[in-house]
Order: structure tokens, then C-alpha cells, then sequence
């Protein structure tokens, strides 16, 4: 999943994240195995996706061989967020978790603000109940980010926004009711989404006559959004959402993410990531639509 930041963003945050208070100030050094892990990570998205699967998977084992400590950990996460882009296998995912699942044995890192579970926790958390892997971790933290992500769900289940699209038509999801709705939420500058996106629209088009809608939301600036939009020539609603309120209703963290509400309005299945046209059908069919 691409955060709101870049790559390079990313791990030194992580390492603002994990670290002690006493030393967030000091910079992020990783030897010269750990800087070559960093690099394989960077490069994975030009990796053709026949080929993403095996390679990830090599990382996630490479990354096991590391002396314990908060640089293995980063590096798990950072690979995380990049496993999940697509469909690269089971047994990608599973390696990757069971690798999370080791770097917080060995490191467990402290909490967050409130008490809130750290973000590593989080992460693996959403595998297992998102990409169906399995974990033996059991600790507090790992169960709370469970719990966390349960009630979220909830939330989002009662969730309503009135968003307009490109075209100035207002819609409602509480008015969608009867339909299938798969809410998207993208941005024309995250990688992941617009590999997506022509996905998302052949399946609007497809679906539509048996009562699919497919809503993409972005909260950036219009005029970007709709010359993205004509260039790639989108014909689906993409709908606005400028003050971001929709989007922390949804708890987006990270983009793309995707929901889909059965005919009754039900949160029925979301993805954490990028999926392949194969698995939006499999989330679609979750709402009976075949």
C-alpha cells in the first residue's frame, strides 16, 4: 500500500516510529546487507508481476537471516507495504507475515500514542484478516490491533458521505441501497491506483446492468483529477473529496483501498492494497455478484 509519503519517507519514519524518544534524532544507518535489502525493496514495482511473487518472497527470507533489532523490523514492514500490491500468491504473503510476525518477536516496539498498538502490529494484523494468512503471534498488542481494525469496520459499515463527482452530480451511498457499491479511494500520483484504475472501470461497465455502482474518491485538487481522469480516458464517477472527511471516515491510512457494500448496505469485504481485476471479482462475489 503507498502511503502519503515516499519510499525513502517511509523507512525514516519508520525509524522516527520505532525508535526510543532519546533517539529519534539520530539518522537511520543501515550495513551494507541491510542498504542492499532497501534497494531490492525500491526496485520491486519494476518487477514484472510473473516474476514479483518469487522475488518478494526472497527478501521476506533474507530479511529473516538479519541480527535481531529495529533496522530488521523496518525493513519487514517496508516490504509489507509492497507485498500487498496485486496478486503475487499465498505463499508470498504468508512469507511475509511469518517474517513480520519474527522481526516483532525479536523487537517488540513500544507503543504508540494513547497506548495504541504500533503501527508493525497494525500491518500484520490487516494480512491476516484481509489476505488470509495465518500468524502465531499472540501478544496484547497484536490482539488490540485486531480489535482495532473490527471496530473500524463497524464504523465504516455506518458510514454516509454525500460526495460530488467530476461532473458536479452529487451522490450518497445510503441512497445506493439495492446496488452493489465498491468505494475506491485513489490519487493520480500513487502508482498502485492507477494500475488499478482501467481495472475499475471495465468491471463498472461490466457489472453495471446487474446493479454494480463503482465510486472512486480522491481528495485532491479537481483540475488534476479530471485531466488525469480525461487522459486515461476513466468513465466511471469519480467523486471529491476536498476536505478529506470521507476519507477519515473510511480510516484511510493508506491508498488504494477499497470496500464493497452489499445491496443491503453491508460491509461484506475491503482490500488493504492494489488488487487485480481477478481479485476485485472475488471481492464482488462476496456481495453475490458473479
Amino acid at each position: 500500500m503507498t502511503r502519503l509519503h515516499s519510499f525513502k519517507t517511509l523507512i525514516v519514519l519508520f525509524a522516527f516510529t520505532l525508535l526510543p524518544a532519546a533517539a529519534q534524532e539520530k539518522a537511520t544507518t543501515f550495513t551494507q546487507t541491510e542498504q542492499a535489502i532497501v534497494d531490492q525493496i525500491k526496485t520491486l514495482r519494476a518487477t514484472p508481476d510473473t516474476e514479483r511473487g518469487a522475488k518478494t518472497t526472497t527478501i521476506a527470507l533474507e530479511i529473516r537471516t538479519l541480527p535481531a533489532g529495529v533496522n530488521k523490523l523496518k525493513l519487514a514492514v517496508a516490504l509489507t507495504h509492497r507485498a500487498t500490491e496485486g496478486d503475487f500468491g499465498h505463499q508470498t504473503l504468508q512469507a511475509v507475515a511469518d517474517t513480520l510476525a519474527g522481526a516483532l518477536t525479536e523487537t517488540p516496539p513500544p507503543a504508540g500514542k494513547e497506548g495504541a498498538p504500533a503501527s508493525p502490529y497494525t500491518d500484520l494484523a490487516k494480512l491476516v484478516r484481509y489476505e488470509h494468512v495465518t500468524t502465531t503471534l499472540d501478544t496484547a498488542p497484536y490482539k488490540q490491533a485486531m480489535a482495532d481494525l473490527a471496530a473500524n469496520e463497524a464504523a465504516i459499515e455506518k458510514a454516509d458521505f454525500t460526495l460530488k463527482d467530476l461532473e458536479g452530480k452529487e451522490w450518497t451511498l445510503s441512497s445506493l441501497r439495492g446496488k452493489v457499491v465498491l468505494v475506491n479511494f485513489w490519487a493520480t500520483w500513487c502508482p498502485p491506483c492507477r494500475k488499478e484504475m482501467p481495472d475499475l472501470d471495465t468491471i463498472a461497465h461490466r457489472f453495471a446492468d446487474k446493479g454494480l455502482v463503482v465510486l472512486s474518491i480522491s481528495d485532491e485538487d479537481p483540475a488534476k483529477v479530471s485531466a488525469y481522469v480525461k487522459s486515461h480516458n476513466l468513465n466511471y464517477p469519480i467523486l471529491l473529496d476536498p476536505g478529506r472527511k470521507t476519507n477519515e471516515a473510511f480510516h484511510i491510512e493508506g491508498i488504494p483501498q477499497s470496500f464493497v457494500f452489499s445491496r443491503e448496505g453491508k460491509l461484506v469485504t475491503q482490500s488493504i492494497d492494489m488488487r487485480t481485476q481477478g481479485q476485485f471479482l472475488e471481492m464482488l462475489a462476496a456481495a453475490d455478484m458473479k
